[in-house]
């Protein structure tokens, strides 16, 4: 079983500390819902609220139709994952995952049964009465999840359960984690503060700073448009220009450049991404000075000078013959179809107004 959960006017303060002054948030039944922000924006704070860790000072936290806020953190059926794993190093591995059950009174001829299922879908039986010592970082990290969902939990917590692997072994776990989580259907909250992490593997994200939650919709929604400019700068990488906009013209560097989905007049800030601008022959385009190039593989990352003397990051596919281009001028046009459009104060996204 699990439970769509709603959270109303949510506040979290430790005495006139303020962390979270007002959140309200929906999440659906078996949906994989990321908290997402940087360090200090109220998203473990958040996470521990639900999972009854940390005290609510006001607002409403609902299971479905039951309301939890007083409900003992044993009661409300939840498994959660911890950052530093938090296995038994003195139990086997076997034994960390039937620890659940026997603390809730399983028969001896349930916990075998339920403890194998969880150990093979982990892909860790075969280390089932290994020492947490003789195990890697991801394989602990699967003894964890499997503890924490062999109880058949209503929701499962996740906090930043992949930041102490190697590069290598996050992208696997990630990948692991969720397949798991669609196998067995269960609600997921995960926190991180890693965007390409929380864009792979979830169903929504919501987007927060300073106890505030910016935005939330599909990672496709918060990439391509961004409610904000917070947002934009938060996930993956983005050049921000300071144009004015007459209708749907913004002049960008003494550039003119259309946008169709726009009707503004005044002062606005431009997002663009970095594989939205488009190097072209025509040396009518916006003039840029290669300043330096960082050579990913798959991309080459290049950071040009504009007139304005403004550095951009500009990102294009790497090819065999590239060569080292330093102080060559390029001239660029942009994808206007995926440019978003601030108002001045950064604050709301022109694009999206207009597009409704």
């Amino acid at each position: 079983m699990s439970v769509a959960i709603n959270i109303q006017h949510a506040l979290k303060a430790y005495g006139k500390n303020v962390i979270i002054p007002d959140l309200d948030v929906e999440i659906r039944d078996k949906e994989f819902f990321t908290l997402l922000g940087p360090s200090g924006c109220g998203k473990t704070t958040l996470l521990r609220m639900i999972a009854g860790f940390n005290t609510i000072e006001g607002g409403d936290f609902y299971f479905d139709e039951n309301r939890i806020n007083d409900l003992d953190p044993s009661r409300r059926n939840i498994g959660m994952v911890f950052q530093n794993y938090a296995i038994f190093p003195h139990l086997t591995v076997r034994e960390n995952v039937e620890f659940g059950l026997k603390n809730r009174n399983f028969s001896k001829s349930e916990i075998g049964p339920m403890a194998d299922k969880f150990l093979k879908l982990m892909q860790i039986y075969e280390y089932r009465d290994r020492m947490p010592e003789r195990l890697s970082g991801g394989q602990q990290q699967r003894v964890a999840l499997a503890r924490a969902l062999v109880i058949m939990p209503d929701v499962l917590l996740m906090d930043e359960p992949l930041s102490n692997l190697d590069a290598k072994l996050r992208l696997e776990m990630r990948q692991a984690i969720r397949d798991i989580q669609k196998e067995v259907g269960i609600t997921t909250i995960y926190v991180t503060h890693d965007q390409e992490e929380a864009m792979a593997i979830s169903d929504r994200i919501a987007v927060m700073n300073l106890g505030e939650i910016q935005q939330i919709g599909s990672p496709q929604e918060i990439y391509h448009r961004p409610s904000n400019e917070f947002v934009a700068s938060f996930i993956g990488r983005t050049n921000i220009i300071k144009s004015e906009c007459d209708k749907n013209e913004i002049n960008i560097l003494n550039h003119k450049v259309k946008f169709n989905n726009i009707d503004y007049k005044g002062r606005v800030k431009v997002s663009i991404r970095p594989e939205e601008f488009i190097i072209t022959d025509d040396e009518t385009a916006i003039p840029a000075v290669i300043k330096d190039t960082i050579f990913l593989g798959l991309n080459t990352h290049f950071f040009m000078e504009l007139p304005n003397k403004q550095i951009v990051e500009i990102i294009k596919e790497s090819m065999i013959n590239n060569k080292n281009e330093t102080g060559k001028t390029v001239y660029l046009t942009i994808n206007t179809d995926k440019v978003n459009v601030f108002s001045e104060d950064g604050k709301e996204n022109l694009v999206i107004a207009y597009e409704k």
